[in-house]
């Protein structure tokens, strides 16, 4: 069963960043610059940071990425996986699997570290709708 997102405006100002929320703070684009600098707290998904030095390591520019990347890892606070992620990560994947909604590996695992920390994931993914009981924002 398919449910509707739930959208909130703020919960507690402590965000989850996907991937493509960091490549528009990167680009910039003003909007999305001002709503992460208005954050609480900004924290990222070590899988996310696998996914930006990949982008950065392939671009034109990737001794330029990469550099920005770590100066912007710096300035946030990174989560790792541990067993309680592996556990949401089973769940999650399981119910997207029976509902018949899977979703890519790598957004599974984003979705497990927002549901363990209980942290609002910022995305522009439209299938992180699927999983159940995750907050969501688009910016």
């Amino acid at each position: 069963m398919k449910r509707a997102a739930k959208i909130l405006i703020k919960v507690n100002g402590n965000y989850l960043l996907d991937t493509n929320i960091i490549v528009a703070i990167f680009r910039p684009e003003p909007e999305v610059v001002a709503k992460a600098g208005n954050a609480k707290v900004v924290y990222l998904p070590v899988i996310v940071i696998g996914e930006l030095y990949f982008g950065a390591l392939k671009s034109q520019k990737n001794t330029e990425n990469t550099a920005r990347l770590e100066q912007f890892m710096d300035k946030t606070h990174i989560l790792d996986c541990n067993k309680d992620t592996a556990k949401e990560f089973g769940k999650i994947k399981h119910l997207l699997i029976k509902a018949g909604t899977p979703i890519p590996e790598n957004d599974i695992w984003i979705a497990a570290i927002a549901m363990q920390y209980k942290l609002t994931l910022v995305s522009r993914d439209k299938h992180f709708q699927n999983v159940e009981g995750l907050e969501i924002i688009e910016w």
